[in-house]
């Protein structure tokens, strides 16, 4: 009998990877709380939070957009609208 060809490659099984991260106690008590509030492991959160903040950064790096999370937005519009006043040595470099 014949083997029959397929013009299409063979499909692989994706399986997991595993991924250790350190953290110290507060952080780990954070993603513990905040996995909590969704009711879902440690493990689910980081992987729905964490590689979907990942995506986005990469997305936005494609882009060449900067990608800013909401807090970063407050610090960055912050940081316009309250220039600091310029020292007497930098006025004096503007005469």
């Amino acid at each position: 009998m014949a083997k029959i060809h397929s013009s299409s490659p063979p499909k692989r099984i994706r399986t997991a990877s595993p991924l250790m991260v350190r953290l110290d106690p507060e952080s780990k008590s954070y993603l513990s709380q905040a996995a909590e509030l969704r009711r879902v492991s440690v493990s689910a959160y980081e992987r729905e939070v964490t590689v979907a903040q990942a995506r986005r950064e990469v997305v936005a790096a494609r882009g060449q957009a900067v990608s800013l999370t909401p807090e970063e937005q407050l610090l960055f519009r912050t940081a316009l609208h309250e220039a600091p006043q310029p020292t007497q040595a930098q006025r004096a470099l503007g005469r």
